[in-house]
């Protein structure tokens, strides 16, 4: 992996050339695609090892029923799509790479509300919880560009399925200094006092600025990167909730289906604090450019300081 990071990109950016590189390393991979390889970045595969790329066109059901058949030939089988799209085939998917816990890594990207002008059709806010309900899967939603390689990384040379969430939205590179990436092992961004921050995504970009504006205020906030949303970091998790005493979860999904509700659950029986979630609301989304669209939904550095203020009071 290159140690010189863009100081921008989408995660989507890290797909090809990662799937690439492993492949110049030896790895049995194999892709398949839905027709948004160009999208998804996976298509520069193609490009090199034409003969591992196998398009199914507009038909995520048959391409995630191959992608299972694949595997159990022995190949580690890379399927992507949009989000959304991914949403389509959730029975093939249970029944077909859960079910017999095969080889099979599911990269998808548009993930969220921040795909933007494509609108509510497009944008997968109910994704980790279909993907985090399924038996044997790790579920990773990495910060920035340069962890979703390492991710992606991390998944082909782990046994078993993964699912992956990455993004369209171009943003800041958070690990200039290269991945810290550890599956299931939250990333401590930042340390605090006052309350911890627990984020995923592009979140973390916004919970990192919303503790430096904390900080101008006297609040001491500790950031938690929580990457691996399955399995959870129950450790780090559990020993925030005790050290500063009230949590804040930030993600770009229906709070009361994804982190923000995994994380209440576990604390509800090992360290209950008070608690506030900035995701999507009760609603679908609408179309506008990314920013304008996390701006409406209250996903912003913004939203993350003002429910840290609010849980802080009520500790």
């Amino acid at each position: 992996m290159t140690t010189t990071a863009p100081e921008v990109a989408a995660t989507r950016e890290a797909l090809g050339p990662t799937l690439i590189r492993l492949r110049n390393e030896g790895l049995d991979i194999v892709v398949v695609d839905a027709d948004l390889g160009a999208s998804t970045s996976a298509r520069r595969f193609k490009s090199e090892f034409p003969d591992r790329w196998f398009s199914f066109g507009i038909a995520e059901q048959n391409m995630f029923s191959a992608a299972g058949g694949l595997a159990t030939m022995g190949y580690t089988v890379f399927a992507s799509t949009f989000a959304v799209f991914a949403e389509h085939a959730y029975d093939q998917i249970r029944m077909n790479i859960a079910q017999p816990n095969l080889n099979v890594k599911i990269v998808v990207s548009h993930g969220g509300v921040s795909v933007g002008e494509d609108g509510a059709s497009a944008q997968s806010i109910e994704d980790f919880a279909l993907f985090a309900s399924l038996m044997n899967f790790r579920c990773i939603v990495p910060a920035d560009v340069v962890e979703a390689a390492a991710a992606e990384e991390c998944a082909a040379r782990t046994p078993g399925p993964f699912f992956i969430r990455t993004g369209r939205a171009r943003t800041r590179t958070l690990y200039t200094d290269g991945p810290k990436f550890r599956l299931g092992v939250a990333d401590r961004m930042r340390e605090g006092t006052d309350l911890t921050i627990v984020a995923c995504g592009l979140m973390v970009e916004r919970a990192l600025d919303a503790a430096t504006a904390l900080q101008n205020e006297g609040i001491s906030a500790r950031v938690l990167n929580m990457a691996t949303i399955r399995p959870l970091d129950e450790e780090a998790l559990v020993a925030a909730a005790r050290e500063t005493g009230a949590i804040v979860v930030a993600e770009e999904h229906l709070s009361h289906t994804g982190l923000g509700g995994m994380c209440a659950q576990l604390l509800a029986s090992k360290q209950p604090v008070p608690m506030e979630f900035v995701g999507v609301p009760n609603r679908y989304g609408e179309s506008g450019t990314w920013s304008e669209v996390l701006e409406i939904m209250g996903l912003t550095a913004q939203g993350v300081a003002d429910a840290a203020r609010r849980v802080v009071a009520r500790k």
